[in-house]
């Protein structure tokens, strides 16, 4: 219940910045709500001029339906403007929440998104907004009338006979302790179905994307038996959400309909002893009919609350999630690095209780370049997580330049570095568009000559457009090669004082790794270079190789110097060049 109140109120935070919108819909929800319990006496006016046979005064009926005709089409005008109103305010809370939670997503350290699945980010700022949006616009359409309909009815009722006003007052608490007995048992289930669809957006996100991997491996079984289970918890949650929700109109409707009976047997009894006439009573009926109409919407709207609460609760969860911090001071800024690095007494773990990299050291001189090999799970692309600050270190410190990393913002320490990894990504946009991400304000003419250099402009050249080619999302209409080709252009581009290579040729056929790897020479002169690979003839000319294992370097030196020290570098060596 403390969330819920902390939800709330988030939420109201984000609508007081349209109050104007909320002050134009009240005031539309009164004016209606005032027509509309106008209409009443009027008819009830109208039965009284013709009880009778032969009675019947034609003059003073025809003022009061022109009279009715006009309210009704006031009212209408005054409910299509809170329409719109509502509406308008939905959308843009519905806006600013998600533009709030994707601005977050850019800000979230690299740990937060190894351990959320992707399906479930995307299901929280799409589909969960989309629940809450619902549930937002039925609360401003309903809750607003609802409630000013039932004031003024009171009022009205009232001024008209206080007697049956009080039968009304007595009998209707009941629908409030109903509506918040069935509130408590639906929150509950809302929330497991909330989580629930988000597990399974993450599934369905996750099998779509490698669905060439789940057949190859005749894994569609167990992929199926794995979606039907979580499919069967939604299903159960839904059901039983549904189920106490479906009670509430019911339940409401039942003391609704007590109400209208105690209203028409003592408006009765009151009628035959001439204390009331028949319009008033039928006006009373009527004014009955209003008052309760309201609990049945409001109830629902209660319903589709909790529902829009849960969903608003997930989001916020999000928006509020530790950003990553930057720990970077004006002063403390490097353009155009040397290059020097230096690594002290590194500690680093992802997982507090197993630790993976212990004291680890070393010093790079300016223009060097390092490799890094070793076994899959010695630590390799772990350094250059560190030394590119998505993770920072438990102990120790990374310096460039002799600044402790960790003293520069993020900004401008990536900012110095130019990064080939071996997972490509490309954004929805043009060839060229994708160049031109490596640097802001760089020309069509320096991306053509960077793809020249990756050996990318022949093949950007056979594409039906050339550079003005649609790239679909992360390059599906383009091969695995041509997509790395497009991303080693970018970084080419980017002219960084420090290069990161990350297995970046590992899907070029060998004729075009050449290439590129004569283009990375040029590349990499007067440039530090880190360069993680797996086949060892890509990093036989590196100024120092580090040989990885468990964490720890054990092996440091040349290509030459490693081999004749007949170590683990050597038995990597000979297991790939034996043959």
């Amino acid at each position: 219940m403390k969330n819920q109140k902390e939800t709330i109120r988030k939420i109201l935070l984000y609508i007081r910045h349209y109050w104007w919108l909320i002050l134009g819909s009240l005031l539309c929800a009164a004016v209606s709500v005032v027509f509309t319990l106008y209409l009443p006496i009027l008819t009830g006016y109208a039965v009284d001029v013709m009880v009778e046979e032969g009675r019947v005064d034609f003059v003073v009926l025809k003022e009061l339906l022109v009279k009715m005709a006009v309210i009704i089409m006031i009212t209408g005008i005054a409910q299509w403007l809170m329409n719109v109103a509502n509406n308008r305010i939905t959308y843009l809370v519905v806006r600013d929440i998600r533009r709030d939670a994707f601005h977050k997503l850019q800000k979230l350290p690299l740990k937060y998104l190894d351990v959320h699945s992707s399906g479930d980010l995307v299901s929280r700022i799409i589909a969960d907004v989309d629940q809450f949006a619902d549930g937002l616009l039925m609360g401003f359409t309903q809750a607003f009338t609802g409630i000013l309909t039932i004031l003024g009815t009171l009022i009205f009722m009232l001024r008209m006979n206080v007697w049956i006003t009080l039968v009304v007052v007595l009998v209707t608490p009941l629908s409030f302790f109903v509506a918040a007995f069935i509130a408590k048992k639906t929150h509950v289930m809302f929330q497991k179905q909330s989580e629930a669809r988000g597990e399974q957006t993450g599934l369905i996100d996750e099998m779509i994307g490698n669905q060439q991997v789940v057949q190859a491996y005749g894994h569609e079984k167990k992929a199926l038996k794995r979606f039907d289970e979580v499919n069967k918890r939604l299903e159960g949650y839904s059901l039983r959400a549904t189920f106490f929700s479906s009670i509430t109109n019911p339940a409401t409707r039942f003391v609704n309909n007590l109400v209208y009976a105690g209203v028409g047997i003592s408006g009765a009894f009151f009628a035959i002893h001439g204390r009331l006439s028949v319009g008033t009573l039928s006006c009373f009926l009527s004014y009955a009919n209003q008052y309760t109409k309201p609990f049945n919407e409001i109830s629902g709207v209660i319903t589709e609350l909790q529902n829009a609460i849960t969903c608003a609760g997930r989001v916020f969860e999000l928006i509020e999630e530790q950003e990553e911090t930057n720990n970077g001071m004006a002063e403390e800024k490097i353009e155009n690095a040397s290059g020097a690095m230096e690594i002290e007494h590194v500690d680093f773990s992802y997982v507090p209780d197993k630790p993976l990299i212990q004291n680890l050291n070393l010093s790079v001189k300016p223009g060097q370049r390092v490799a890094i090999v070793g076994p899959t799970g010695c630590g390799k692309t772990t350094i250059i997580n560190l030394i590119m600050r998505f993770y920072d270190v438990d102990k120790g410190a990374i310096k460039m330049d002799g600044k402790d990393i960790r003293s520069l913002s993020r900004e401008n320490l990536r900012s110095q570095y130019g990064m080939v990894l071996q997972e490509t990504w490309l954004k929805d946009g043009t060839v060229l568009e994708n160049i031109l991400f490596g640097r802001k304000g760089a020309t069509r003419e320096e991306a053509m000559e960077a793809a020249k250099l990756s050996h990318a402009h022949s093949f950007i050249k056979r594409l039906p457009k050339g550079y003005d080619t649609i790239v679909k999302e992360n390059g599906e209409n383009l091969s695995q090669g041509q997509r790395q080709l497009l991303c080693i252009a970018r970084v080419i581009l980017c002219k960084p004082s420090i290069l990161i290579l990350d297995e970046a040729t590992s899907s070029i056929d060998t004729r075009t790794e050449m290439q590129i790897q004569s283009a990375f020479q040029k590349l990499m002169e007067g440039r530090t270079s880190f360069i993680v690979a797996h086949r060892l003839s890509t990093i036989q000319s590196a100024d120092i190789i580090l040989v990885m294992k468990d964490g720890q370097i054990i092996e440091q030196g040349s290509h030459s110097e490693l081999l004749a020290k007949k170590g683990f570098y050597t038995n990597l060596y000979m297991s790939q060049f034996a043959g």
